[in-house]
């Protein structure tokens, strides 16, 4: 397996939690200094967030930032030149508005506190454990709230008009996945029943939703199953026993045959950590520092590289083409297979 080629590498002054980057602009960089001995009173350490330009890593601003280190964190690039931030601060959780040209501070409003968030142009989507909720980006009002009795909500992915979440159903502890509108929070129904012992991940773009999870045999609709058991006669349906990728077209009709599935080559109690993420119609899927590349539409491998850090990465992103990934006072970006 070859070693992916880095295009730059940055020190920062500071320890990162966080990036975010679009589909053109700058990568957003949030950080903290850590106190001395790691002791601080509060439940948050001030933040910061710099803007390094992504051609070349050179920094174009680093400011003060409301949201600090703490629980929940969400970045991204809203519709007017500005840059949103959601996360803790030293009075409750806030989403604050700064200027993507300077770094200026522009707003912040009070906001519930929340485990994870994706920041788009239109709604910032946020997920805690009891709700699933969408704030208007551009004056961060509450858009629409969502919540199914005994469900417990966990990651979130979008594409478009589609919002995706994995939940833990409470009276059975397995979990599934819904589809909601993205736009007006209305439940569309679920992806996946609660069938499953555990989804490990989740990603959405470009058309489609790919869901890695344990018990596939259980989320295929029983015609698909029973003509891949026709074709595949010696094949494991052990429950648990192995991860596997599921995909399917995010407007598909719900009950409707994927677009394709594939087993992982690892078991799931040896398995690293893994993670998928869509970029222009491409799968990225992580496992410790290696990083296999997909055609999205069929699930075709195209590539495989070593990242050198990735299996100790404090975040990772991929936009055009290329892999944006933070250690703990670094950032590099890397060339991706495309």
């Amino acid at each position: 397996m070859r070693t992916a080629r880095r295009r730059w590498t940055k020190e920062l002054p500071n320890e990162v939690d966080g990036i975010a980057i679009g589909a053109s602009g700058p990568v957003l960089v949030h950080g903290y200094d850590p106190p001395a001995g790691g002791k601080w009173v509060d439940d948050v350490i001030p933040g910061k967030l710099g803007a390094l330009a992504l051609d070349s890593g050179e920094t174009l601003w680093f400011s003060p930032c409301e949201v600090g280190y703490g629980r929940g964190f969400g970045a991204g690039f809203g519709g007017e030149g500005d840059v949103v931030v959601l996360g803790p601060s030293v009075q409750g959780h806030r989403a604050v508005r700064m200027s993507l040209e300077t770094g200026e501070l522009l707003d912040a409003r009070e906001i519930d506190a929340f485990d994870e968030a994706l920041v788009q142009d239109d709604f910032c989507h946020l997920v805690m454990a009891r709700r699933i909720w969408a704030l208007s980006t551009s004056d961060m009002t509450e858009a629409w709230s969502y919540a199914r009795a005994g469900e417990r909500y966990h990651m979130i992915a979008r594409d478009g008009d589609h919002l995706f979440a994995v939940y833990t159903k409470k009276a059975t502890g397995k979990q599934g996945v819904v589809v909601l509108d993205a736009r007006t929070g209305k439940l569309k129904g679920d992806l996946v029943g609660p069938n499953q012992s555990l989804v490990h991940a989740i990603a959405a773009g470009s058309g489609s939703v790919t869901i890695v999870l344990t018990d596939i045999f259980e989320a295929l609709p029983k015609t698909v199953l029973r003509d891949y058991l026709i074709d595949n006669p010696d094949a494991d349906v052990t429950p648990g026993g192995r991860l596997s990728i599921l995909s399917h077209a995010s407007a598909a009709d719900l009950g409707s045959a994927p677009l394709w599935f594939d087993n992982l080559e690892q078991d799931t109690d040896e398995s690293p950590e893994v993670l998928i993420s869509h970029d222009g119609g491409r799968l990225y899927i992580v496992q410790g520092a290696s990083l296999e590349v997909r055609e999205l539409a069929s699930g075709a491998t195209l590539g495989e590289v070593t990242v050198p850090g990735l299996d100790e990465h404090v975040s990772w992103r991929v936009s055009g083409g290329a892999g944006v990934l933070a250690e703990e006072t670094r950032l590099s970006i890397f060339e991706i297979p495309d």
